[in-house]
């Protein structure tokens, strides 16, 4: 009972990411979404987009595995909107220190499980954590644009520091990467975008 206790008790503490609020508005414009929105929004993308990414042998399952827990652990560090370059120097170690607490709330054999699974995401260097970066960097640009802009504009961002900031989409999913960038083309043109 030690073992599905401590697996309950990990299930409770990660609900409280549903009050995790980034900086990305829902489609519609009405209100930010939550990291969990975000997570199962990227875990449906990797199975509709998986065609696209580099390489045609990723392991799809490894991919959504690290979309829905790659954000976990901003339950103790919060969202860290990607253009704040104040707060995001600080993003690491935040993080790192959430990562221990919370997948350490598992039995040992899935916490190191989770822990691998967050560290491939973060350190990009497989196929399969490139591919799940380029999503979670495709999907706030997506609603940026469905959303003529809202975040962008919200805080001043320009288009130098949106590619800046994405370009490293190009290691998992050049085909995304291109097409996102005729997008920015289109919001710089709409004014949803400045240069």
């Amino acid at each position: 009972m030690e073992r599905l206790e401590q697996q309950i008790q990990f299930i409770i503490e990660i609900d409280k990411l549903k009050q995790v609020v980034r900086q990305t508005y829902v489609t519609d414009a009405s209100r930010c979404e939550n990291s969990v929105e975000h997570s199962w929004h990227l875990a449906v993308m990797a199975m509709i987009l998986a065609e696209h990414a580099n390489g045609s042998d990723i392991d799809l399952l490894r991919v959504i595995k690290m979309v829905l827990i790659h954000d976990i652990v901003e339950i103790d560090a919060g969202d860290t909107f990607l253009y704040d370059d104040k707060h995001s120097a600080s993003k690491s170690g935040r993080e790192l220190a959430a990562a221990a607490r919370l997948f350490n709330l598992l039995p040992t054999d899935q916490a190191d499980q989770f822990r691998e699974l967050w560290d491939e995401f973060e350190f990009r260097e497989t196929k399969e954590a490139k591919f799940a970066y380029a999503l979670d960097r495709l999907q706030p640009m997506l609603h940026n644009i469905i959303t003529k802009g809202k975040a962008w504009q919200k805080h001043g961002v320009k288009k130098f520091q949106v590619i800046e900031k994405n370009r490293p989409m190009q290691e998992g999913a050049v085909p995304l990467w291109d097409y996102i960038s005729d997008l920015l083309d289109y919001a710089v043109e709409e004014g949803y975008l400045s240069k």
